[in-house]
Order: C-alpha cells, then structure tokens, then sequence
C-alpha cells in the first residue's frame, strides 16, 4: 500500500494569513477613505505604506499597532500631525474593534492603582531619566516641559518665559512668600520664579536625571529640590504650583492630590494645576502612550479634576491653552529633528520613530481638539476671590 506524503500545514497556514490581510486592508483602506486619508497618496496626510501586514497589526491593536508598526518601518507619512487631525475626527478609534489587550489595559486600570507611591518613579525610569542630552536639545534654555504661552511670542523661548511668569501672576507672587512646586522638572519655573518674584520654592520630582541637573542650575538661589513623590510634601507654603505633573497621579489619586495641596496651602494662600485634559473622562491613558511614552499616566477631564476639588477648593479660573500646545509641540519636534545627528549613535532609529510619531500625534490631537490643556486656579472655600484671570 503506498501512502501520499503527509502535506505540510505551512502553505495553507500563509493562505489564511494572506487572505486575513486582504480582507484588513480591504477594511483599513476604506476606513482611511472616510477619515480623507489616501494609501499611498501625495498630500501630507496620506499614508504610504511599505508591509501591507501593517493593516492586520492595526487591526488587531489599535493604537498600538499603529505606533509599533510605524517604529518599525511599515509605513511613513510625511506628515503625522495631520494624518492624527483626519484620524482623530473621523473618530477611527471607535470603529476599529476594541482587541484584548486593549480591554485587558482598561482592566488593569479599573483594578489596580497604577500610580501608587511604590509605582511613583516608574515613569522616571521610563521617560524623564532617557537623558538629559535628549531634553536640553529638544526643550527651552530653561528645561520647562510642559505647554508654552504663544500670544505674544516669537520662539519657543519667549513662549515658555511667559508661560512661567503667567504662572507667578496668576498666584500673586511676591517677594518673601514660600512657593511648593509638585513636579518642579528641572527647576524651571522655581528659577525663574526665585529670580524674578524673589520667593522661595521646595520643588518635588521622581526623576534623578532632574534633580541633578535642577539642583546645579538653581545653585545658590532659595530653591530645594527633592527626589521623592508629592505624597510626602509637608509644611505651609503661600502658593502651591503643579504644571504639567498632574496627568502622571491617575484617577484613583486625584482626591489624595488635591489634599495634599489642602494641606499644604496656607488658608489665604492659591494652589495652580496645569495639565492636559481629555473631552470626556476615562480610566486608562491611550495604550501606545502608555506603553512607549508615559507609563500608568492618565489625562484626565475637566469633570475628574473639579470632582476631586469638591469641598476642599473653590475653583476660581479654567484657561484653555489647547492651541497653544499644538505649537509647543511642534517646536519641540523641531529642535529634536535639528539635533538628531548628535543623539542619533545614543538613541538610535527606532527611538527617533517613536519620538516622532510620539510628539507629531500629540501635535495633531491638539490641533483636533481631541487634547485640552488647562491651567486651573484653586482658593481654599470661603477666601476671597484673587485677581487671577490673566492671559
């Protein structure tokens, strides 16, 4: 009796994979049609696409797949911002399937407090301590990330100056008061802030890298710079100042936030939040984000931040700077492009994709009105109203 050879599952096994990949481009394509994006078009929102696996990967992640396989070479835009503007609208999020490690990521938000005190240095570890090279090229003289103040700026340096001096404004500086800064960074807005207001600031960070190269740029000035989480802030100070440090506490803490503010802030004194903020409260931070950039970080809404001050403060003034961002973005991207030769041999390709597609879809988020950034004013309740509605 003569046996036929056993056949080899393989050539079926790539049929499948070839026929699931026909059919999510089929998908995609049609998708990126209504969102105004063209494959392999030659407007700047158009995606080219070099691996047309790229549509089954972003079908099956999401957010992550998009990322990931943009890192890795399988498709380029010649321009991200606003390729994110047409997918943010067209609201692609949503009609891509939700997949199971991205339920399981919401999961493990709604189950676990991600920003836990023994969690608290993690995105240190993960994003500020990458290198100062990389923030000194990318970012102002002053180190200040976070978003700028354009309405009368010509450069980015101008544009972070008067964020910060805003800031002092919007809090009353004045000489001799004693400033808490909860996310100082670099020590940016407490240098300025101590130079220019003449107050003193005790500034908290997670980030090593910021505390060694705060701690040598505010040499000999009325600043203390610790390595600890915002937890452990005590004393009394006149001002309590958080920019751009809020969307790292994650829903689960922002009450214990805005205590720690209560009780460190003097009865007359006034507390200033700036963060990103979402259109609509959420639990989990955006999974590639999550994954690449900012790990256990969370933007919230407007509604989270002013259900977290309930009794504690009276909300004086909301600015939107959201515009504002979108331009701040774009001017970190262009410093990090104009230094990239000198980064290159520490960081690599992969890297400068994912810091591109990182900062350029921040960019067009904003541009969308997808992302708000908000700088909020709080009084202890009962205190008179400060002349804080500036800009």
């Amino acid at each position: 009796m003569v046996h036929s050879p056993t056949r080899s599952p393989r050539p079926l096994r790539n049929t499948l994979l070839r026929s699931v990949d026909v059919q999510s481009e089929r998908i995609m394509v049609r998708l990126f049609e209504d969102a105004d994006i063209r494959v392999d078009g030659a407007r700047p929102q158009d995606m080219h696409v070099h691996d047309k696996r790229v549509y089954t990967r972003i079908l099956s992640n999401g957010s992550v797949g998009l990322g990931e396989s943009y890192m890795d070479g399988q498709w380029d835009c010649d321009a991200l911002d606003d390729l994110t503007v047409k997918l943010v609208r067209a609201e692609i999020d949503k009609k891509v399937r939700a997949n199971w490690s991205n339920v399981f990521h919401v999961l493990r938000a709604k189950m676990l407090n991600l920003q836990t005190t023994d969690r608290a240095f993690e995105i240190a570890e993960q994003h500020y301590d990458l290198g100062n090279d990389l923030f000194q090229a990318m970012l102002d003289p002053r180190m200040v990330y976070s978003c700028a103040f354009w309405r009368e700026a010509n450069d980015l340096e101008e544009a972070q100056t008067a964020k910060l001096d805003l800031v002092c404004r919007k809090v009353g500086l004045r000489p001799g008061m004693k400033v808490l800064d909860i996310g100082c960074g670099w020590g940016g807005f407490a240098k300025y802030a101590a130079e220019r207001y003449g107050v003193e600031v005790t500034g908290f960070t997670v980030s090593r890298d910021q505390v060694q190269l705060g701690r040598e740029a505010c040499k000999g000035l009325p600043i203390d710079i610790r390595l600890d989480d915002y937890r452990k802030a005590t004393g009394s100070y006149d001002a309590v100042v958080s920019i751009g440090m809020f969307e790292h506490v994650g829903y689960k803490n922002h009450r214990t936030f805005m205590e720690v503010v209560h009780r460190c802030l003097k009865d007359d004194g006034i507390a200033f939040v700036q963060t990103c903020g979402g259109n609509r409260s959420t639990k989990a931070v955006n999974p590639w984000i999550g994954k690449y950039i900012f790990p256990n970080a969370l933007v919230p809404s407007l509604a989270q931040v002013a259900r977290a001050t309930e009794e504690l403060f009276s909300v004086e003034d909301v600015h939107n700077l959201g515009p504002d961002y979108d331009r701040t973005l774009l001017a970190w991207y262009e410093n990090f492009e104009r230094a990239w030769p000198t980064l290159e041999a520490s960081y690599g390709e992969r890297f400068r994709r994912m810091w591109r597609f990182y900062l350029l879809t921040a960019a067009g988020a904003a541009r969308a009105r997808y992302q708000q950034l908000y700088q909020i004013v709080l009084t202890k309740i009962g205190q008179p109203q400060p002349d804080c509605r500036l800009g």
